[in-house]
């Protein structure tokens, strides 16, 4: 895939970014001395831990070059490294956020097994991941990426993204190494501009496997077919703008007293 851009994803931060706040006020209060923020990109979820935890020592972790020299840039203070989620390991952590970050990553919840086994006593595991395959703005990617016109290369592109478990399956992965799990889902609804908007937001994000493939030619048809489909399945409002319902799922895990790094 192309480079992940911060510009593009900074147009909607205010709405991407409320999932982190209400994430970070599911942690249970105590002191964080050390804390990761993985997944970090230009650093607006790092902003949000470094306004609940000023005192910690916070890390950013990232792997595109891209989000890590914008997240540097706006936060200067903090520590920010290329690093994998699927293969980090750097506990012992009081808190790790993983911040819409864990659907990109295959097998994410053995990942999370691993970092929650990354924890400190009474450490702290607090995830969020989108959890929209089933909503207009997905489905339509993968009917128009089976069209005829592009099914030779974007057969594969739906597996860019992890699917998304059940409550179940979270608790079944986390209960057996943490003393708590919160699980919960949310749906936000975002009031934005028109279709065009959504097509921005889903095409710096959950777009870019179906693009990144595509010459410059086909990558404009299927942007043409995208918006046309989206702009019939989120109609105008008489108000003004349309509506974005956005479902996400969250994981707060947190380890007790016995728990050490393995």
């Amino acid at each position: 895939m192309t480079g992940w851009s911060p510009a593009a994803y900074r147009r909607f931060e205010a709405d991407r970014m409320r999932p982190a706040v209400d994430l970070l006020a599911r942690v249970p209060s105590r002191p964080r001395r050390r804390i990761f923020d993985l997944g970090c990109g230009a650093g607006a979820s790092t902003q949000v831990v470094a306004e609940c935890y000023p005192d910690a020592t916070i890390v950013g972790l990232d792997s595109s070059p891209e989000m890590l020299a914008a997240a540097r840039r706006r936060l200067p203070q903090v520590a920010f490294l290329e690093a994998d989620a699927a293969t980090w390991r750097g506990g012992p952590a009081d808190l790790i956020v993983a911040n819409a970050v864990l659907h990109w990553v295959s097998g994410h919840l053995s990942v999370m097994r691993e970092l929650a086994r990354q924890l400190a006593p009474h450490g702290c595991l607090a995830v969020q991941m989108p959890d929209n395959e089933n909503e207009p703005t997905h489905v339509l990617m993968r009917e128009i990426a089976s069209r005829p016109r592009f099914v030779d290369k974007l057969a594969r592109a739906a597996d860019a993204r992890d699917s998304i478990g059940s409550f179940q399956d979270y608790d079944d992965a986390l209960a057996p190494i943490c003393d708590a799990v919160d699980i919960w889902r949310t749906v936000y609804v975002h009031r934005l501009e028109g279709p065009e908007a959504i097509v921005a937001w889903v095409e710096s994000t959950g777009l870019r496997p179906f693009l990144a493939p595509l010459d410059e030619g086909e990558r404009a048809e299927f942007l043409t077919l995208y918006r046309d489909e989206i702009a019939r399945a989120y109609p105008c409002r008489p108000s003004g703008g349309v509506l974005l319902p956005f479902p996400r799922i969250f994981v707060v895990a947190s380890r007790g007293e016995a728990a050490a790094s393995e």
